[in-house]
């Protein structure tokens, strides 16, 4: 793997984390200070979708704990890092849907989630209403919708 390609993987699967420096004194208050940022995992199988979520969250000011192209992945990271919540897409590379991970963050890790997507009819919410969604995107959707909506499921998750 060149440089490029690591940083590149590591970008996607840990940005906004502390990483392997010690924590000195001098940087004990902005290592606090990520640990204390709201995790986000980020479940989107578009490439080009996932980066611009990754980048606008990061700007605003929250951690993301990784990105899942499919409900494996997603469920694996979810055990690993404990999100705060995950911004779920419906369709998902892979055999099972966004829902499907859904039903299982919800069930094994307790991650709440917000759904991103463009299937949002009546059977897909009923679908989902037994997982407890923090909320609804549709696609497609702007950086700043998602960073309120982010906003505001934070503040539900936090509530309970």
């Amino acid at each position: 793997m060149t440089p490029s390609e690591s940083e590149k993987q590591g970008n996607a699967s840990t940005s906004g984390e502390a990483g392997d420096q010690p924590v000195t004194s001098e940087t004990g208050n902005v290592a606090k200070a990520a640990q204390q940022r709201p995790a986000i995992l980020i479940v989107e199988d578009d490439f080009l979708i996932a980066m611009e979520a990754e980048s606008a969250l990061i700007a605003a000011g929250f951690q993301i704990s990784g990105i899942a192209a499919t409900a494996e992945e997603a469920i694996s990271l979810a055990r690993t890092h404990k999100p705060a919540i995950a911004i779920m897409d419906i369709r998902l590379a892979g055999r099972r849907d966004g829902i499907d991970a859904a039903g299982d963050l919800y069930r094994e890790v307790g991650v709440r989630c917000v759904f991103a997507t463009a299937h949002d009819d009546q059977q897909t919410r009923a679908r989902a209403t037994p997982f407890l969604p923090l909320g609804w995107l549709s696609k497609p959707y702007t950086m700043m919708s998602l960073i309120n909506q982010v906003r505001e499921a934070i503040a539900k998750s936090s509530s309970r």
